[in-house]
This record gives structure tokens, sequence and C-alpha cells, in this order.
């Protein structure tokens, strides 16, 4: 800084200058540094947005495809609707473990077929043109099935 006995300096001027205040050359220190803490902060605050965004989906990481699948169609309607119900609801699914309803009905579906499962089957759906379509015919391998008694009265009565 100047001394008050130099020529250069006005008598009227401050002999103190905070480092905030605008140089003579034009730069502004101040201006600059305000400039980058507005960046980081705005950068700052949208990362954590998007992280508390994604909290449901890390917190659903292990859980079934189908429920995670949910989770995230949640989390990203919240996201650009901005309704925060579709991210609670996202959220408590997240924080809930559903039972697994499939896997013990795909046990059952896959026991009962290998249980009903034959070589060949005695008739098949064929259209033979000779009746309507899907009419029982028989297969090309095997005999046609006898007629069983019924036991009824009206078999008793031919004749």
């Amino acid at each position: 800084m100047a001394t008050t006995g130099d020529p250069a300096v006005h008598p009227m001027a401050p002999h103190f200058i905070p480092s905030w205040m605008p140089n003579a050359d034009g730069s502004d220190p101040f201006l600059i540094a305000m400039a980058i803490f507005v960046v980081l902060l705005v950068l700052g605050a949208g990362v954590f947005y998007l992280r508390l965004h994604a909290l449901p989906e890390q917190m659903a990481h292990g859980v079934g495809s189908t429920q995670i699948q949910i989770i995230s169609i949640l989390a990203l309607l919240a996201l650009f609707t901005h309704n925060n119900t579709f991210w609670i609801l996202a959220l408590l699914l997240a924080a809930i473990n559903l039972p697994d309803f499939l896997t013990p009905l795909q046990r059952i579906s896959n026991s009962l077929e290998r249980a009903t499962e034959s070589p060949l089957p005695p008739f098949e759906m064929q259209n033979t043109g000779n009746g309507p379509a899907g009419t029982p015919t028989v297969a090309h391998n095997e005999t046609p099935p006898e007629p069983q008694d019924t036991g009824s009265p009206a078999s008793d009565k031919e004749g």
C-alpha cells in the first residue's frame, strides 16, 4: 500500500483497501471465488439429490429382479415427475422383503410336468378332414382304443 506521503495517492483515497475489493487492474478475486463456490455448490447439491433418488435402488440391490424393476420404475417416476409419493413407495418397497411366490409355483409346475410326461401320447389333436377341427384322432403308430362297457342300462337294451 501506498503511504500518505506518496504523491501518486490522492489525499482523499483510503489508505487501507480490503483484499476482497476489485483491484485497480479490473480483476475481481472475490467474484471469481464466489463463482467457483457456486459452481461447486450446485454440482454437490446435484450429486446429493441424485444419490438420494438412487437410495431405494441401492437398498434393494440383493432382492429379486421383479422387485428391483418395480423400485427402479418408481424411482424414475419420482425423479421425472417430482412426485415424492413414488419415491416413498420405492423406499418402502425396498425396505420390505416380499415373499417369493414364483419359485414354489415353478417347482409345482415342473413336478407336474415330469409326472405327466409320457413318451407318446395315446391321442393327438389333429385335423384330418374327417371331422371338426380338434377332434381326437388315433396316432399313426397305435391301434384305436376299444370301446368300454359303461354298465349303463342303455347298453343292455340293444336290438
